[in-house]
C-alpha cells in the first residue's frame, strides 16, 4: 500500500471512529484495512484530498467447507472506509470504482458469486447509494447487551409449557441433525444458504464433534419426549470470529435457533433464548451477537422482542455481477 495511502487510512479511521461511536455506542474502533484482491479504492475530494477508501476483499470458499452452504462460492467483500456526516456521495463514487474492479476479475464473473457491503445499521446516509448500484439488505447481525445484575437470588429463566430444556448429547444427534437441516431449507426461503451437494454430510460432521465435547452449548426443548426447538450457542472463546464487530468484551454468539414449524407459537423459542440469556448473564458475558436474515418475517419481530437490536446489516448483490 503507497505510504500515502496508509497516512490516510490512519488519518480517516481516527475520523471514522468518532462517526461511528456517535452513530452507535456498541460498534468497535475501525480495525486496519485489510489486503484486498486488487490496489486500494481512492475517493478524492474536489481539492484532490483523499476523502474515503475502501478495499475488495475475495474469499474463496471450498466445496469441503460448511461455510458454503451460507453463501456464494466466491464472496467479494468491500471494505470501505467513509468519513464525515454525510457519506453518500463519497459511497456512490466508492461502489462505482469497486463495480469497475470486479469487472476485471475474472472470478467475479461467475453465478455462484456475490458481492457485499457490510455497513453499520443506524447509519442511513449511504443507504441510498447502496440501493442504487443493486445492493440489497440481506442479514443483519444484531446484539443484545448484558442487563444490569438484579439484587436478588438469581434469576430463573421462564420456559413454556410442557417443555422440557436440556443439554444435547451424544444420543441425540439424529434429533440435532433433522433440526439443523430443517433451519437450512427454511431460511433458503429467504435468498440466504445455497444447498450443496456436501451440506448434510459437513452438518452431519460438525454435529458429531460439538455433541462430543464435554461441555456442550447445544440445547434441545423437548415436549412428550420428542425433540420440539434446538438453540447451538458460542461461549466468548469460540466466538472470537465475531467478537470484533462490537466493542462490548466478551462476547458470545448466538449460532442457531429454531423450533418446529407444528410448535410455532407456543412460547419454545422464547424459553430457549431465555434459559441461554440466563447462562450467559451468569458468567458475565457482555454483549450476545447473532446473524438474522432481513427479509424473514419472524425473525426480526422475535429477535427484537427478546432484547437484541440491529449492529450490522450486509447488502449484498448475487451474483456479483448485478452490481451496478
Amino acid at each position: 500500500m503507497p505510504w500515502v495511502v496508509r497516512d490516510a487510512v490512519r488519518d480517516i479511521n481516527r475520523t471514522v471512529a468518532r462517526r461511528w461511536q456517535a452513530i452507535d455506542p456498541l460498534l468497535p474502533d475501525p480495525a486496519a484495512l485489510p489486503n484486498g484482491c486488487g490496489a486500494p479504492l481512492v475517493v478524492n475530494d474536489d481539492h484532490g484530498r483523499v476523502a474515503g477508501l475502501g478495499v475488495c476483499v475475495h474469499h474463496h470458499i471450498s466445496a469441503d467447507s460448511l461455510n458454503q452452504t451460507w453463501g456464494a462460492a466466491d464472496r467479494f467483500t468491500l471494505v470501505p472506509r467513509l468519513p464525515g456526516q454525510d457519506v453518500e456521495a463519497s459511497a456512490g463514487l466508492l461502489l462505482v470504482q469497486w463495480r469497475d474492479h470486479l469487472a476485471g476479475v475474472g472470478a467475479a464473473r461467475g453465478t455462484d458469486t456475490s458481492a457485499t457491503v457490510v455497513w453499520p445499521s443506524q447509519d442511513i446516509t449511504g443507504i441510498q447509494a447502496l440501493l442504487r448500484h443493486g445492493l440489497q439488505p440481506r442479514t443483519v447481525i444484531a446484539a443484545r447487551l448484558r442487563p444490569q445484575a438484579p439484587n436478588g437470588p438469581r434469576f430463573v429463566p421462564r420456559g413454556a409449557y410442557g417443555v422440557t430444556i436440556r443439554p444435547a448429547g451424544p444420543a441425540d444427534e439424529v434429533q440435532v441433525l433433522d433440526l439443523e437441516l430443517q433451519l437450512i431449507r427454511y431460511d433458503m426461503h429467504f435468498g440466504g444458504p445455497v444447498w450443496r451437494p456436501a451440506t448434510a454430510r459437513l452438518v452431519r460432521e460438525e454435529i458429531h464433534g460439538s455433541l462430543t465435547r464435554q461441555a456442550t452449548w447445544t440445547w434441545l426443548a423437548e415436549r412428550a419426549g420428542g425433540a420440539a426447538g434446538l438453540l447451538v450457542a458460542q461461549p466468548p472463546e469460540e466466538a472470537g470470529w465475531i467478537a470484533g464487530m462490537t466493542c462490548a468484551s466478551p462476547a458470545a454468539y448466538l449460532q442457531t435457533m429454531f423450533v418446529d414449524p407444528a410448535e410455532r407459537g407456543t412460547g419454545i423459542g422464547a424459553a430457549l433464548v431465555r434459559y441461554l440469556h440466563a447462562q450467559l448473564d451468569a458468567s458475565g458475558v457482555a454483549v450476545t451477537l447473532l446473524h438474522h436474515s432481513q427479509v424473514n418475517p419472524l425473525s426480526a419481530p422475535f429477535w427484537y422482542r427478546m432484547g437484541y437490536r440491529p449492529l450490522w446489516t450486509s447488502w449484498e448483490a448475487r451474483p456479483a455481477s448485478a452490481l451496478r
